[in-house]
């Protein structure tokens, strides 16, 4: 008697309209999975590219700070990456109990709709900013690691409570007892097509693009090492396909381009085509001198090594923006990104 075929993988993938998200479903896709993106749509109007996409995937909108109901999502999932959350340097400083309320309860209510309908594997984003506070304090080195302790610099600063809330969502999923395959992947600096405008790479790109002059850098010394979304959802994959049953927390990045704010913003000009004036002027308050990840755990558990360097990434980044409607240029947040 013939085998029966084996079904295709389902995943559900929470904020699927976003910037990570719509890259991931794509990778997922082209893999040979059926995909469902959640998304509340609460970040603005589908564009075109997800419009590309939405006719390959199903999309059920719902907004996580309610409960996932039953009935709501169909059949079962062999993996859950749940993206979904309050992102972005002034989002966080307008309103940081938003930030707390939404992206605490948006993990609780993914977590217990797990809990009813178990996948194989569910996999948490998480940030570089859980390890920011304490290499400030030089309670660790760099490049950090994730056994790092965790501590925030200046808890009443209003950015803190992003770094709070993605630490207290990861301890509620890798301290979950019923049996979940958790994964954990903390992104260090993510950039690429269709990233936003908020993070530091589209808001330099926009400005070269309207060829500002002088072009204004704030923490130009400060340094970051970029990681291309490629690369990033590779890595997010390969994680999730791990079959250690005990929870995982890997960082997510590339540790071999480090690269000073000013540099980058010589390179997006270059990518335009002039050599403006740069006019330098210091950090915003708690943005870290320094982000490098500890790639070692990912290295071994993975083999995974960054394909995608800075200048290629960046020209594909630019090109994209480009071909695009850009916004108007603004004050840059930082040396960070997503």
């Amino acid at each position: 008697m013939a085998a029966e075929p084996k079904q295709p993988l389902r995943a559900l993938i929470t904020g699927g309209a976003g910037f990570v998200g719509l890259h991931l479903a794509r990778h997922l896709l082209l893999a040979g999975a059926e995909v469902t993106l959640l998304d509340d749509f609460s970040r603005g109007t589908p564009d075109d590219d997800f419009r590309e996409l939405r006719g390959l995937v199903d999309v059920v909108e719902h907004d996580l700070t309610a409960p996932i109901p039953d009935g709501l999502l169909t059949g079962t999932f062999g993996s859950v990456y749940h993206l979904a959350s309050v992102v972005g340097v002034q989002r966080v400083n307008e309103n940081p109990a938003r930030v707390l309320d939404v992206n605490l309860r948006a993990a609780l209510h993914v977590l217990d709709w797990c809990r009813r309908h178990p996948p194989e594997a569910v996999f948490l984003s998480s940030t570089s900013e859980v390890a920011d506070g304490a290499a400030h304090l030089g309670l660790t080195s760099y490049p950090t690691a994730e056994n790092g302790p965790f501590a925030l610099a200046d808890p009443a600063l209003p950015r803190a409570s992003y770094a709070l809330s993605k630490v207290a969502a990861e301890g509620l999923f890798r301290h979950d007892r019923t049996g979940l395959r958790v994964r954990i992947g903390r992104y260090h600096n993510i950039y690429g097509p269709r990233m936003g405008h908020e993070h530091v790479i589209p808001q330099f790109i926009a400005r070269a693009l309207a060829r500002q002059n002088p072009f204004e850098i704030y923490g130009a010394t400060q340094t970051r090492a970029f990681c291309h979304i490629e690369d990033a959802v590779a890595a997010t994959v390969a994680l999730m396909r791990l079959p250690d049953p005990e929870p995982l927390v890997v960082n997510i990045g590339n540790d071999r381009e480090e690269i000073r704010i000013d540099r980058l913003a010589e390179r997006v000009t270059e990518l335009a085509g002039y050599r403006p004036e740069f006019r330098i002027f210091a950090p915003p308050a708690s943005s870290p001198e320094r982000r490098l990840p500890g790639l070692t755990r990912l290295r071994e558990l993975t083999g995974y090594e960054p394909r995608i360097g800075l200048g290629d990434g960046l020209r594909d980044t630019f090109h994209w923006y480009a071909t695009h409607a850009a916004p108007a240029a603004t004050r840059s947040v930082g040396g960070g990104g997503a």
